[in-house]
């Protein structure tokens, strides 16, 4: 009987993303495998969708196009905060160069983080597109139990 992925599936597997050009952004290949409960959103939902029906020790490599993966750069999101707004949410000993993360927190208590992409006058550009957005990736995966 063939053990399948379905959609709250708990799995022990290794995974790596990479970037077409080269470059793991993450690879539990090397190491000790990750466990998963689909669902639970601790994958992109593309990813969770890209294991539905796989087989117990199947070894597989997708390519996620951005529109499947972590979407388009939304032009939208990258905006301009002020200093102040830097400055209140900076440790007064930091300082920030382009390309830095830089973390936001928001009144309802959430965290936003974006990166830094220029200063002016007023302030500075952040861009809150998700790192990976606009990318293709490549998701290599071997499911090694299925639960």
């Amino acid at each position: 009987m063939k053990i399948i992925v379905k959609t709250d599936s708990f799995l022990t597997l290794h995974y790596r993303i990479g970037l077409p050009e080269g470059g793991d952004l993450v690879n539990t290949f090397t190491d000790k495998p990750a466990t998963l409960l689909l669902g639970a959103g601790q994958f992109a939902p593309a990813l969770e969708n890209s294991l539905i029906g796989l087989e117990q020790g199947e070894h597989k490599t997708i390519s996620l196009e951005p529109e499947a993966g972590f979407g388009l750069r939304n032009p939208d999101l990258i905006q301009h905060v002020s200093s102040k707004t830097l400055n209140d949410n900076s440790d007064p000993e930091d300082t920030y160069t382009v390309g830095d993360m830089v973390e936001f927190n928001a009144p309802n208590g959430a965290t936003y983080a974006g990166i830094l992409q220029s200063f002016d006058a007023e302030g500075a550009w952040i861009d809150f597109n998700h790192p990976l957005s606009g990318k293709t990736i490549t998701f290599e995966v071997k499911i090694i139990s299925i639960m």
